[in-house]
């Protein structure tokens, strides 16, 4: 096997209240893969992608990416491998325009004229939104602001995408627009989702968190598909799917 893009061994973390969030978890996502991480509320799904980029730093154990551990001497380097899509675009969006939103990364890592213009087109027309480029994002559906914060980390060129619950709030259109963007790209991802139909349709592998523990890991289907599993962790599909008859 070759070395994982993402490796977290151990990783334990408590808040300075005392809750005890990660309790020595293992994980391990190989490049191209798209591995869904599910798990009920306080599971510790969030805290666990906060320590991919450094924002949180692990009581005990490791995180690795590309075999460079996450420490403060390597964080800016860290954090241009592992863009993050929070679940509210607005979040990520505070430019007057789509194009200088997405050019905002690339331009603080000292890119300018025809280099840095070439990187914002190849991100817009990723998530099919360079038509906007001249657009205020406020102007924009929530669909399509969603798809620009996906570009604004896209134009950093990172190896591991991280979605933070991407289909929320979006309608069934969008929501299988962005599905068909998220097959089309070139990037490892992790992609945190309660939406477990979304899982299975995107990722042939899962990872379940459950009280700060990796309690399962395998092919979506298999785990969604086991009853005991899912009713022990409060995951539960919508009425009347089934995963097995899912191709």
């Amino acid at each position: 096997m070759t070395t994982p893009v993402l490796d977290l061994r151990g990783v334990i973390h408590a808040y300075p209240d005392g809750h005890l969030a990660l309790r020595g978890v293992d994980l391990h996502v190989h490049r191209g893969e798209r591995v869904a991480l599910l798990g009920p509320n306080g599971a510790g799904k969030t805290t666990l992608v906060l320590h991919l980029n450094g924002i949180l730093v692990p009581e005990a154990g490791t995180v690795t990416v590309s075999g460079l551990p996450v420490t403060e001497d390597n964080l800016l380097d860290i954090r241009r491998r592992v863009g993050i899509v929070f679940q509210d675009p607005d979040d990520q969006l505070f430019m007057p325009t789509v194009g200088q939103d997405v050019a905002f990364g690339p331009r603080n890592l000292g890119l300018r004229g025809p280099e840095l213009q070439a990187r914002v087109d190849a991100a817009l027309d990723a998530v099919g939104m360079r038509e906007f480029a001249d657009r205020p994002p406020h102007h924009l559906s929530f669909g399509q602001r969603r798809r620009v914060a996906v570009a604004t980390v896209l134009a950093m060129e990172p190896e591991i995408l991280v979605l933070d619950e991407p289909s929320s709030n979006l309608d069934p259109s969008a929501r299988r627009e962005l599905a068909d963007i998220l097959r089309g790209l070139d990037v490892t991802v992790l992609m945190v989702t309660h939406d477990l139909p979304y899982a299975l349709e995107l990722c042939e592998r899962s990872v379940i968190l459950s009280e700060g523990r990796v309690v399962a890991d395998g092919g979506t289907a298999d785990l969604l598909s086991d009853p005991e599993l899912m009713a022990g962790h409060r995951l539960e599909l919508p009425y009347g799917f089934d995963p097995r008859s899912v191709s």
